[in-house]
């Protein structure tokens, strides 16, 4: 599983000229599913978005995650994380898994962060989304989580 997480001031995301989800300070998680994910890989990006201490220190010192500040977390799915455009000029996506694998994944994510106490607003799987990211910092992050035999 692949996340690249940006740390915001707000995100939205418009389908058909719909606001389906949006949040305020927090984190966008840009998130792509390939074949051999699942929930142990669910489990460890979702623990990583609510803890990573992305953010400025606050009175009593140490930088702080979005569950300390009580920040809001945008979860899009996002299969092109995974083009690759080795050879070529155009991206191929084999490494994606289709969407009957990733959707139910990328939604345990945004489950799995709602269980954590973090507010979840998400994006509409497969749909043309137009994604609005106020930027804070800028601090962008890419997690990659590998296969649960290659956890360290």
């Amino acid at each position: 599983m692949r996340t690249v997480l940006q740390r915001v001031s707000s995100a939205q995301v418009v389908v058909d000229g719909e606001v389906v989800g949006a949040i305020g300070p927090g984190l966008v998680a840009l998130v792509g599913v390939t074949h051999d994910d699942g929930p142990a890989e669910v489990a460890t990006t979702a623990r990583k978005i609510a803890g990573l201490r992305l953010f400025p220190p606050g009175d009593e010192g140490g930088e702080r995650s979005v569950l300390e500040v009580g920040g809001e977390v945008l979860v899009v799915s996002q299969f092109t994380l995974y083009a690759d455009v080795r050879k070529g000029r155009r991206p191929s996506w084999n490494a994606a898994a289709p969407g009957p694998v990733a959707e139910p994944l990328v939604h345990a994510v945004a489950e799995a962060l709602r269980a954590d106490g973090v507010g979840v607003a998400t994006g509409r799987f497969g749909a043309d989304m137009e994604v609005t990211i106020v930027g804070d910092g800028p601090v962008t992050i890419v997690l990659d989580v590998p296969a649960v035999g290659s956890l360290a």
